[in-house]
């Protein structure tokens, strides 16, 4: 059979192909060619057009070489042939020279920008903040940080973590949005190398933020991060106060050794099984956290005040009209809620929720206040509470233990998990004897689980998430979740009857997509961490606040009904509501509208009222206080 002719474009391709292979000298002499197949044949029809050309062919040519040499910068000389070659020789050497300039400068500047892509330059700024790892959290931090910074001319916030310049830019600016005033810088490189945090300048900066990431050995890291930090920082006289979180208790006190005297280090598990119990408790709760923590509305200040001096606590409470006094600090000591009848010394500072540090103007209320329609009858008495967990992962002891710590006789906390997510002998250490405890072996995303737990036989049902698995991301138990949440959902649907459910999710995000009515508790574990983190940056004596308000035995946050209070149906000012809560021992700081409950963004959720602010309030209505059980 004869062999096939192989077409003249392929090979002429190929000849084309194999040419360019031999490197930068054949690559050269082609773009000549082309170069030279363009412009000498145009040059030609400009000279042969041109009436004014020479009309002898000889000169014609030489002026087609003329203007040839022009155009592709070879000097164009004319003459004898010495001459011309003299030319063409200087223009190449000119040509070279200029090219490797060209070539160098280039080359320098592509190399900088390079290295300013990479973040590897020194940031130059003082009393900034400096955000060191990157996980879930550093977009709560840098948001809550540009909004503490908006009043301010020429804020900075700059972020070192072991990630490229260019994406954390691009992720910061999709999630966090306008940073206004403040700058945001991005620096990257190992933040557990000495020698690499320099790169954001921690020696001048106001506070340093350290971040776990998303891995299992993320205490750890955080760890090697702060000791790092102050191998970095060994030599510098004015130290930065530091801020870190932790998950696990145990590293707590290898990163509070590493953190030095003024550092402060959080429970990031410890804070979110808190959280979620007293959600669990009063729904709506995790509302007014996130009010209590984000920088959008009021935030806690420290004032001083010597018109207040000598006179007992209950006299502050209705000595400001529009801040809401909680407590006091008292040698860097809070004490939140202390009776009404304890004097205030000179050198006291109040704990005041109130919109910016300069809003906290004295002016007494105390007129204000309506006696007749303060409610006299005594509180209503806790009861036993039944609980229903779903799921289990490493809060889950956490949680049951806050539950046994101020469980009432009767109480029940019924665990629904999958084998081996769960063993009895964790439920049985986590519960101990003051609580009635059982395991319930299933799986969750199952509707026929949900069905044998009768779940509408609680008082309230918590979902959670399980560990992520290694190699797994850190986002992957909101899957399971989601799924639980739309049975329940469906289970809410096929009885008309609402639950009380209280969700934890990783992802904000997900939060979106969780199918769950709107007002619903929602805690999303990684936020409320960073936002806590973001408070205590701006003043370090309110880690010690917070650590009391969202403690479960201490003076916290509390949700009671509103007719405990004032008689309900009675239009009055939040003032007698204040009154009425002096007279019981508590701070009330706010309120929650029943009628408003479903609709959006504050879901009925009011913090911080004028005392002059007069609405009726019905027995649905709740107050929020600071306050003991």
């Amino acid at each position: 059979m004869a062999q096939r002719r192989t077409p003249f474009g392929d090979r002429a391709r190929y000849w084309f192909d194999s040419t360019l292979a031999r490197g930068a000298a054949a690559l050269v002499g082609w773009m000549a060619l082309l170069c030279l197949s363009v412009v000498v044949p145009a040059s030609a029809v400009l000279v042969w057009t041109d009436p004014a050309a020479p009309a002898s062919p000889t000169d014609r040519l030489a002026e087609v070489w003329r203007l040839t040499g022009e155009t592709l910068r070879l000097g164009g000389a004319t003459g004898t042939p010495l001459r011309v070659t003299v030319s063409v020789l200087l223009a190449l050497v000119t040509l070279l020279y200029v090219s490797t300039l060209v070539g160098l400068v280039t080359t320098a500047l592509t190399e900088r920008l390079t290295a300013l892509r990479r973040g590897r330059s020194t940031v130059l700024e003082h009393g900034h903040a400096v955000v060191l790892g990157w996980s879930e959290q550093v977009f709560t931090v840098v948001s809550e940080l540009v909004a503490a910074n908006a009043n301010q001319r020429r804020a900075a916030v700059a972020v070192l973590a072991d990630r490229d310049k260019t994406l954390m830019e691009e992720a910061l600016s999709t999630k966090v949005g306008s940073a206004g005033r403040t700058r945001l810088i991005c620096r990257s490189g190992p933040v557990t190398d000495p020698a690499v945090l320099p790169l954001a300048s921690p020696a001048t900066a106001g506070v340093v933020l350290v971040l776990p990431h998303d891995e299992p050995d993320a205490d750890a890291e955080v760890v090697r991060t702060l000791l790092a930090l102050r191998a970095a920082l060994a030599g510098v006289k004015s130290r930065p106060p530091v801020v870190a979180a932790v998950r696990d208790d145990r590293y707590r006190l290898a990163a509070s050794l590493a953190a030095g005297p003024g550092g402060i280090v959080l429970e990031s598990d410890t804070v979110t099984a808190r959280l979620i119990v007293q959600a669990a408790r009063r729904p709506g709760l995790s509302l007014v956290h996130q009010e209590l923590l984000d920088f959008a509305g009021d935030e806690f200040y420290l004032v001083s005040e010597p018109s207040l001096t000598g006179r007992p606590f209950g006299d502050a409470l209705l000595s400001y009209p529009t801040s809401s006094v909680v407590g006091l600090l008292r040698a860097d000591t809070p004490l939140l809620n202390p009776p009404p009848a304890t004097p205030v010394t000179a050198d006291d500072l109040l704990v005041v929720l109130t919109r910016d540090d300069d809003t906290a103007r004295p002016a007494d209320c105390a007129e204000l206040a309506e006696d007749a329609v303060i409610a006299s009858g005594p509180a209503r008495p806790a009861r036993a509470e039944r609980v229903l967990l779903l799921g289990w992962n490493r809060r889950a002891p956490l949680m049951v233990d806050q539950l046994r710590r101020r469980a009432r006789p009767g109480s029940v906390v019924d665990v629904v998990a999958d084998r081996g997510e769960a063993t009895v002998r964790q439920v049985d250490e986590a519960g101990g004897a003051r609580l009635s405890l059982t395991l319930h072996h299933g799986d969750i995303t199952r509707p026929e689980t949900l069905r044998r737990m009768d779940v509408h036989s609680y008082d309230s049902v918590i979902v959670l998430g399980r560990d992520p698995a290694p190699g797994q991301p850190p986002q992957a138990p909101d899957n399971r979740t989601l799924v639980t949440l739309l049975l329940l959902r469906q289970l809410e649907e096929a009885t008309g009857r609402e639950l009380p459910v209280v969700t934890e999710l990783i992802d904000d995000r997900n939060r979106a997509l969780a199918p769950i009515g709107p007002g619903a508790d929602v805690i999303i574990s990684g936020k409320l961490v960073g936002l806590l983190m973001a408070q205590i940056s701006q003043n370090r004596h309110l880690a010690a606040v917070f650590e009391e308000l969202f403690s479960a035995d201490g003076a916290g946050v509390r949700l009671r009904p509103a007719d405990d209070y004032v008689l309900p149906g009675c239009e009055t000012s939040f003032a007698t509501v204040v009154a009425a809560a002096r007279r019981r021992g508590e701070c009330a700081i706010g309120y929650r509208r029943h009628d408003e409950a479903s609709t959006g963004p504050a879901y009925g959720v009011r913090i911080n009222p004028p005392k002059n602010e007069r609405r009726r309030w019905a027995v649905e209505d709740e107050v929020v206080v600071v306050g003991r059980d």
